[in-house]
């Protein structure tokens, strides 16, 4: 029988005139994957917050087994400024015993990209004061990671970490002993890790088994059963439910009934998005051109980090961009954006940007923007629009725009100074589609933003045409969103990955076990050394291949691009395409072995 770690009892916390958490009652036992979720504001942070008695109950009370070691990762970390990395994650450890520690170069591998800490200046020595929110972020987490512990409750971990990232920490959950309670919006992430879900809403924590798929399906026939629960949030839930069943691959852990159960729940529902009509709708907004690169280079400063690019973006076309840190994914969507606000005059550092003339552009940036704080949020979208065209006859006007984002009537007169960095984004979104924009540049639309009004996002989104590039570390948003992912390796190219997401962290993977040092022989005999010559001439042999596969590869999408209205081109196109990227595979594996070798 799992031993009780944590009993919440009968608890109670008001702030103000309104009342977060009303007699919750909760227990965490061994064993326990929990994931919470619940609107912005709702308390899902107090809640976790008295769990680790961080923070008093107004009522009620929590008691912890005796002994209990639990490891807190709060939004604020606790690090001191004055001290290095080394110091706070290893503390007085020698460096042969740290280095000689599995885990811990698990967790420095996992969240830094490696032992030396790359991206860190003087990697382990480096002073902490000086680095940046989300540097600080991954520090406090890898030392709580590198401690043992009996319980684990972190708040929103998957902030600051790329895919990879937070791909690796997926596994490294599952893989610890320990119980888990974790608040995050990344959705993929609750059903890699999770198997108990809480949601929160108004005062109450609704318990659900299972991880975020089984969640949405209970919740879903929670809706339907309740007649007076809202209809626009019963169609919401089965919407969402209908994506995870035909969209992604079923990841339920219930049995065969209520899989069949959730068949039937979801059997009226259409898909997300009907493609070929807003594909119609698209062409008939934009025409054939969006943008059209050729042979361009993208700089930061002295740095290249795109070069002979050459790419179409067409009507319709929904991109996810992912890439590692630092490999241009934001300065091509700048330049992109630059491009069309000057109509082709600003051009990229080399090469050419065709801007298609009916373009309109929206670009949400990582920044906020300043908005006047005493203009009311109903106020502040009126002043771009009163009505908007969604498209296949569909029309809002900025009062009910504004409740499809969560603002409320009596929301809707808060003055912006007053809202929460989340609030402000998802102001910031509305403000963008209230424009009625054709073309779309999304950086991280998922920041700050709680799982409610990222499935509101995506039902806009479902029945928006036009042309739209995403850059996010929310795989379930790129998923749900987009058709096509590109992605930004850090070799200055940008390729399209056919198997999404997964083709991407197997790519990386390969990547890092290729840049790998090898270990060294203790002696090298003159056989040894012949062979070693014979491979780094073929290895020299095979890059030659490879860069040429690149540049083929990079013909074959633009021809795809170009002929995207003739079906039997297409097809052929697409099965060389299909043959070069299975040599190229077949290639790279080749190099891995002989990398070994040399």
């Amino acid at each position: 029988m799992a031993v009780n770690l944590v009993n919440v009892e009968a608890v109670g916390k008001v702030y103000g005139t309104r009342a977060l958490l009303d007699g919750i009652s909760l227990g965490v036992s061994e064993g326990d994957r929990i994931g919470v979720v619940g609107r912005n504001g709702d308390g899902k942070t107090t809640l976790i917050r008295m769990l680790a008695k961080l923070e008093e109950p107004d009522t009620g009370r929590v008691t912890q087994s005796g002994g209990l070691r639990m490891g807190v990762l709060t939004q604020h970390d606790s690090l001191d400024p004055s001290a290095t990395i080394r110091h706070e994650i290893i503390r007085d450890m020698a460096d042969h015993e740290w280095a000689g520690n599995a885990k811990i170069r698990d967790v420095l591998t996992g969240l830094f990209g490696g032992l030396d800490l790359p991206g860190f200046g003087q990697g382990l020595d480096t002073v902490i004061g000086p680095l940046s929110g989300g540097e600080r972020r991954r520090i406090a987490l890898a030392k709580l990671l590198i401690a043992d512990q009996d319980l684990l409750v972190l708040d929103e971990p998957t902030n600051h970490l790329d895919v990879e990232g937070i791909s690796w920490l997926a596994k490294h959950l599952q893989e610890r002993r320990s119980a888990l309670v974790c608040v995050t919006h990344d959705r993929w992430f609750l059903d890699q890790v999770c198997t108990r879900m809480w949601d929160v809403q108004r005062g109450t924590v609704f318990e659900y088994e299972g991880g975020y798929s089984d969640y949405v399906f209970a919740r879903a026939e929670r809706d339907r059963i309740a007649a007076t629960e809202e209809s626009k949030r019963q169609n919401l839930m089965r919407k969402e439910l209908a994506w995870l069943r035909r969209g992604a691959p079923a990841r339920t852990s219930k049995p065969r009934y209520r899989i069949e159960a959730a068949n039937e729940l979801i059997a009226d529902v259409p898909p997300p998005r009907d493609k070929s009509e807003l594909m119609k709708f698209a062409n008939a907004r934009l025409g054939k051109t969006v943008f059209d690169l050729e042979n361009v280079t993208v700089q930061a400063g002295p740095k290249t980090l795109l070069k002979h690019l050459t790419w179409h973006l067409g009507p319709g076309d929904r991109v996810g961009l992912v890439g590692v840190n630092g490999a241009g994914k934001t300065s091509l969507l700048r330049a992109l954006a630059e491009a069309a606000r000057t109509q082709g005059e600003k051009q990229p550092a080399a090469g050419s940007v065709t801007v298609g003339k009916t373009v309109k552009l929206a670009y949400l940036s990582q920044e906020v923007g300043e908005l006047d704080p005493s203009l009311r949020v109903l106020e502040a979208v009126q002043r771009v629009r009163d009505r908007v065209d969604l498209g296949k006859g569909r029309e809002m006007t900025a009062g009910q725009l504004c409740e499809q984002f969560g603002f409320t009537k009596e929301k809707q007169w808060t003055p912006v100074g007053d809202l929460s960095g989340g609030e402000r984004r998802r102001l910031q979104i509305l403000r963008l589609l209230m424009d009625e924009p054709n073309v779309l540049f999304l950086d991280e639309p998922t920041n700050d933003l709680d799982i409610e009004t990222l499935t509101q996002l995506e039902d806009l989104l479902d029945g928006w045409p036009g042309s739209m590039i995403v850059i996010s570390h929310d795989r379930f948003f790129i998923e749900r969103t987009t058709d096509t992912v590109m992605a930004l390796l850090g070799d200055a190219s940008l390729r399209m990955l056919p198997r999404g997401l997964d083709e991407y962290l197997e790519r990386r993977q390969r990547m890092i076990e290729a840049a790998a040092p090898a270990p060294a022989p203790a002696a090298v005999k003159s056989s040894a050394s012949g062979d070693s010559r014979a491979a780094k001439k073929e290895l020299q042999k095979i890059e030659r291949q490879l860069n040429k596969m690149s540049d083929r590869e990079s013909n074959l999408h633009a021809q795809i691009a170009e002929n995207s209205t003739d079906y039997d081109k297409v097809a052929k196109l697409d099965a060389e395409l299909r043959e070069l990227i299975s040599e190229r595979d077949e290639l790279e594996m080749r190099w891995l072995e002989l990398a070994e070798d040399a």
